[in-house]
């Protein structure tokens, strides 16, 4: 951070008055303070003496336009600005200045207005940017002073006077005239002295009056101070964003040139380069995981400084210290700041030694790992004669590489097994064909029974009551069947990405169940419909679970026990309460042990092969080829069953002997 040292109108002014001392404001604070102001001379009735030095950074058409206003309230407003901005010498309302924008007054930030009533000054220019390499404007900080005091404005009033009479001389009577009316004179021996003219009495009568803004001076510091602490915070949080933006771009960095390479070898020997390069940690070191190597040799090194000692090729036994075994089990970073004075440390003398001897004074420890799988072990030593302390950003900075490097390794062993890969796309392939088709076929077929009875109504005429009445029920269960098509998708849909409103609440199976099979009994014939058993127990508890989702699940799951059952088959549903010793995954409730409800529908349906009993809850699962089916469906229901059971925290699975064997669909729920 580079501060200015030009000699400038704020060092004049505080070499005039030793007694002031500047502070550091931020631009917000001064911005705020100016528009404050500006609106006492707005807002009042005093007819004030304005001098304004628009800042570079400052000026803008909506700056010169409350200054147009002002003129038109006082006709003492003088406005400076640097050679190009947009107010010429002579605006008509306001004695306007343009000076050269290589002087120092294009740094500055000036306001002063000198009133009967008050008085008020802002004397800066600009200190820092806060942040290097990050241009943010309300940032910008600026050393000076802002006072009420009379003195100090008469002072600063006459500077800004001063220079402007450099630019214009030809406002030499002007300004003369604004020196009586608000008795200012020349400076004279670092102090001001008052006129024995005009402003004479104009000081003196206002003496009294200006006392009471001390009141509002304090005001307005506090609210002054508040708004600067305001600006700190924000500052602290810019710097945080600026190092966590630059730690991501050098991940990126880091990781694409380690994504470039298939060779673990060359990652490794990557990663440690980079990352010591980076923070410099005198010491980072990365060995392979090889569980046949109880103490690995240390293959990738990088050293701050030759005269540090090398570990390269060295046996580095330090994941079989106790300590450090057990801190990896509960920890995914280990971390020990000052390895002097780690209780730990001292604990184990063995261990400390090592630290002692590789001069190792802070210590980090990252495992890289690949989905739960450990392929080698990063570390990080400081060797100064201080310890270090890693930020958080630092922490997570790191172990994102470590995570990229882990990922790279196991890139490079996929490319094995791209036969595996290229199976996975045939299949998925084959499966979206088959979505096509199946969604193709399940819409087309009903659409056109629809078409044909709707075509049939409206051209003949003579056709019989019963015959229409037919025509027309038909067209209904089809449109029925296609909105079912439909719901499914958008249910499924819903259920993957969590877009659905659970309102669980304590519910009744039995009235659940009643109000499914009456729904299907009202679809469907009792002459189409294979016998159905209720063997549900009088006093079943109540169970924890949206009635919406239960209701849709037991509407599947009865309905295709009825598709797959010819009409002198029968369905059976039973319940009763099993204790569960896992926890419930999505409601749990406070008590000793969660029980949980089992429902059985049982069928003597066509059954279910035993190697396809977990397959059937695929999305789009068909026994049939879609061309060959006997029954229609898009194999969507038992897929929202399951999502649907899970959300609620139960279980769902079918249980069968195979073919024409029938088959059972269990599913559990937590009791209320």
């Amino acid at each position: 951070m580079k501060t200015k040292t030009s000699n400038s109108l704020l060092d004049n002014l505080l070499e005039s008055l030793p007694q002031l001392r500047s502070q550091v404001y931020f631009k917000a604070s001064l911005k705020a303070l100016s528009h404050a102001m500006e609106d006492l001379v707005l807002k009042g009735d005093d007819q004030p003496l304005v001098i304004v030095n628009f800042h570079q950074q400052h000026f803008s058409s909506q700056g010169s336009r409350r200054y147009q206003r002002m003129a038109g309230i006082t006709d003492q407003v003088y406005v400076m600005t640097p050679q190009g901005a947009n107010i010429s010498n002579n605006c008509g309302l306001h004695s306007a200045i343009a000076y050269d924008e290589n002087d120092d007054l294009a740094q500055d930030w000036h306001l002063v207005i000198f009133g009967k009533q008050y008085c008020a000054c802002i004397f800066c220019r600009e200190f820092a940017s806060p942040i290097e390499a990050i241009s943010i404007d309300r940032a910008r900080q600026f050393e000076g002073i802002w006072t009420f005091e009379r003195q100090v404005c008469a002072q600063a009033a006459n500077l800004l006077l001063e220079r402007i009479l450099d630019y214009r001389p030809d406002l030499a009577s002007r300004v003369e005239v604004t020196r009586k009316i608000y008795g200012l004179t020349q400076r004279l021996n670092n102090s001001l002295v008052e006129s024995n003219h005009n402003g004479n009495n104009f000081n003196k009568g206002v003496a009294q009056r200006i006392r009471p803004i001390d009141a509002h001076q304090l005001f307005t510091a506090r609210l002054v101070n508040y708004l600067q602490s305001s600006q700190y915070r924000q500052l602290k949080a810019y710097r945080n964003l600026f190092n966590k933006e630059r730690l991501e771009r050098l991940t990126n960095k880091i990781t694409a040139f380690i994504r470039n390479s298939l060779d673990p070898n060359e990652i490794f020997q990557t990663a440690v380069r980079e990352i010591g390069q980076i923070f410099s940690p005198c010491r980072c070191i990365i060995y392979p995981d090889d569980p046949s190597e109880i103490t690995p040799l240390i293959e990738y090194e990088w050293i701050a400084d030759d005269s540090l000692a090398s570990l390269k090729g060295e046996s580095w036994q330090i994941v079989s210290y106790p300590l450090i075994e057990e801190a990896l089990k509960v920890s995914e970073t280990i971390i020990i700041s000052d390895t002097k004075q780690d209780l730990g440390i001292k604990t184990n003398p063995q261990l400390g030694n090592l630290f002692a001897e590789w001069e190792i004074r802070s210590f980090l420890l990252i495992p890289i790992r690949y989905q739960e799988t450990l392929v080698g072990i990063l570390e990080i030593h400081h060797c100064g004669e201080k310890p270090y302390t890693w930020s958080d950003s630092e922490q997570l900075f790191i172990k994102a590489i470590a995570n990229q490097v882990g990922v790279a390794i196991m890139q490079a062993q996929t490319y094995s097994n791209l036969e595996v890969v290229n199976r996975q796309l045939a299949n998925l392939e084959r499966t979206q064909s088959n979505l096509i088709a199946i969604v193709g076929h399940e819409l087309r077929t009903p659409l056109s029974t629809i078409q044909i009875c709707l075509e049939s109504l409206a051209e003949e005429e003579n056709i019989p009551i019963d015959l229409q009445q037919s025509m027309l029920q038909t067209a209904l269960e089809d449109s029925e069947r296609m909105r079912r098509l439909i719901q499914d998708f958008l249910t499924l849909s819903k259920l993957e990405g969590n877009g659905v409103r659970w309102q669980i609440e304590s519910t009744s199976l039995q009235d659940t169940l009643d109000l499914v099979l009456s729904s299907i009994q009202g679809r469907k014939t009792i002459n189409h419909l294979p016998k159905i058993i209720q063997k549900i127990p009088a006093k079943l508890p109540l169970v924890q679970v949206d009635r919406e989702g239960l209701t849709e699940v037991l509407n599947k799951l009865i309905d295709n026990a009825c598709k797959f059952t010819s009409n002198d088959g029968k369905v059976t549903i039973t319940a009763k309460v099993m204790k569960s010793s896992a926890p419930k995954k999505q409601f749990p409730k406070k008590s000793k042990a969660h029980q949980m409800l089992e429902v059985i529908i049982t069928d003597t349906g066509r059954g279910i092969e035993t190697n396809q009993l977990e397959t059937i809850f695929q999305c789009f699962y068909q026994e049939e080829g879609f061309l060959r089916r006997s029954i229609g469906g898009t194999g969507l229901g038992l897929a929202i069953c399951r999502q649907i059971i899970q959300k609620l925290g139960g279980e769902i699975w079918a249980v069968s002997q195979g073919k024409n064997q029938g088959s059972e669909f269990h599913f559990t729920l937590p009791i209320a």
